[in-house]
């Protein structure tokens, strides 16, 4: 289970001047997305009209970790609440389907496989409906986090640590098959003896955007960009961020369907910032690698 307890020590605060920030990267939602509490890994309808994110310690939610909603109304993000689909366990790792039709998340909540499982749930209006475990072609006894449905809806890329692999946990990608996820790999080129996990992809798979740490339970997290040569993610390199440093804390990186061309991402930074971990937005890194690994 991630924990994310911050440290003043373990944060690497950037400097320079304000407008230096500002052109490289916005806060998001101030105060109503991004609050004194920790907020990691939000996601956009593909309508641009609400935002989900998770949450580990905001106050008014169900005890655990809980997903939250803020709505768009007069172009700012209002009204936050958390979802109804929450539980008194872990609900976390929203991340809206390319067609808005399911919000993707995982939690330990009872009934799973495991620890913590994959699930999705259908984006009703205002609302959603019933929430589904996507099974054993992508849930194991391990935990599995982070759960990313290709722009087309075939593939689903997710981290876990339950079905073996280069070291802790691992990125994968499974198949839909008309009914369910299965037929799982693992992403080539990407996964080491460390922890790699939050992921999403750049233009369709050409391009991968995840995140690494020597261990997801209590050390720092980065963010890496690698490129597909055909076969394999190659020449993995620290996202070009100013806060995306080797001894903080930065991770969760989802691309706004609404905006495609943008990256929203976790992290800390000098300023502006509005409490613990803050929701972020920046230009999404280019994605000049070859189809062939998706």
């Amino acid at each position: 289970m991630r924990r994310y307890t911050l440290w003043a020590g373990s944060l690497l605060l950037v400097s320079g001047i304000a407008h230096a920030w500002l052109a490289e990267f916005g806060i998001e939602g101030m105060h109503v997305v991004s609050t004194k509490a920790s907020e990691v890994r939000a996601t956009v309808s593909p309508d641009g009209q609400r935002i989900v994110w998770g949450s580990t310690d905001r106050a008014g939610g169900k005890g655990g970790w809980d997903l939250w909603q803020a709505t768009l109304k007069q172009n700012r993000w209002q009204d936050p609440q958390p979802l109804a689909i929450n539980t008194a366990a872990n609900d976390f790792d929203p991340a809206f389907s390319a067609d808005g039709r399911w919000l993707y998340f995982f939690s330990n909540r009872e009934g799973g496989l495991g620890g913590d499982d994959l699930y999705r749930v259908a984006v009703r209006g205002d609302g959603f409906g019933a929430v589904e475990n996507l099974g054993p072609g992508v849930n194991s006894k391990g935990d599995e986090w982070a759960p990313a449905p290709s722009q087309d809806g075939k593939a689903l890329l997710f981290a876990s640590d339950g079905f073996g692999g280069a070291g802790r946990h691992d990125l994968f990608v499974a198949k839909w098959d008309g009914s369910a996820f299965g037929a799982r790999t693992p992403v080539p080129g990407v996964n080491t003896r460390a922890d790699e996990f939050d992921a999403a992809w750049l233009d369709a798979g050409r391009g991968i955007v995840f995140t690494r740490s020597a261990n997801a339970d209590d050390k720092p997290m980065q963010l890496f960009v690698a490129q597909c040569d055909g076969k394999r993610y190659a020449a993995a390199a620290p996202l070009q961020l100013s806060f995306n440093t080797g001894d903080a804390w930065t991770l969760g990186p989802n691309i706004d369907w609404n905006k495609p061309g943008e990256l929203l991402v976790t992290g800390k930074a000098r300023a502006p910032s509005a409490g613990q971990l803050d929701i972020y937005r920046m230009k999404a890194p280019a994605a000049t690698g070859k189809v062939g690994c998706l």
